[in-house]
């Protein structure tokens, strides 16, 4: 778990973004224990390896839980996260379940994202309580909080999107979002510097889902003017409700 050279200006990047979204929303405490949600993807290998280079260097002591909640499609890489992740020197939980299939079944063809995914919540909330995690890490970035805005307009009717902290059960947990400052691109290009492995997504909605939509939409609105995306984000930070209706 060496970290990259001071000269990667990918790592120094992030290092400085996450370490502003820790100190701006006081994100990590002394004595914290954070259940870290593991996907296999980037941003939440990339989150597990920010939070567990940093312990190794700030005055702050705190518990990294990794867990991972296998949706159970056939194609699992569940075993092959495990080893890296271990390997790693993580402390590492991999439970199987059937929330995907269940979530994809005939009852619920319109929107099984949203059923996969609050089992999914629901389940690592319990995990925490097990575990005695008082906080649970996600590793939503910034261009997620973005296309979450839009999701939830387009397809909820609401102005909204999710926190850096968030407080959950009357403060028994709190979640947090370490990347909510960092760009999608940035964490693609450490992954990649990291050499992280690849895993293949084996949810058959990974590549056809309302946030795909969302997100190739704000795409192409990007290449239109890079200003856009920043705009959007300070956006949320600066809510004028006299122009809104009631």
């Amino acid at each position: 778990m060496t970290p990259l050279p001071p000269k990667s200006s990918s790592y120094r990047s992030i290092n400085r973004q996450v370490g502003r979204a820790i100190g701006r929303y006081g994100m990590i405490a002394n004595g914290d224990r954070i259940l870290v949600a593991m996907s296999g993807g980037k941003d939440s290998l990339t989150l597990m390896w920010t939070l567990s280079e940093r312990l190794q260097r700030v005055p702050v002591d705190y518990q990294l839980h990794a867990v991972y909640i296998d949706p159970g499609f056939d194609g699992s890489f569940g075993e092959d996260l495990a080893v890296y992740c271990r390997q790693a020197g993580y402390r590492f939980r991999w439970e199987r379940t059937d929330h995907g299939p269940r979530a994809h079944g005939p009852e619920n063809r319109e929107n099984p994202c949203f059923l996969c995914s609050w089992n999914r919540r629901k389940r690592i909330f319990e995990i925490a309580e097990q575990l005695g995690c008082n906080k649970v890490a996600f590793g939503h970035h910034k261009d997620d909080i973005i296309e979450t805005l839009f999701l939830n307009i387009c397809y909820a009717g609401e102005i909204s999107t999710m926190k850096p902290v968030q407080p959950f059960f009357k403060g028994l947990f709190t979640v947090i979002r370490p990347l909510a400052l960092v760009e999608e691109d940035l964490i693609r290009r450490f992954a990649r510097q990291q050499n992280f492995p690849r895993f293949r997504n084996p949810c058959p909605s990974a590549s056809g889902s309302k946030r795909s939509d969302i997100k190739n939409l704000l795409d192409g609105l990007y290449k239109t003017n890079k200003k856009i995306r920043g705009n959007i984000f300070r956006a949320i930070r600066h809510v004028n409700p006299e122009y809104l209706f009631t």
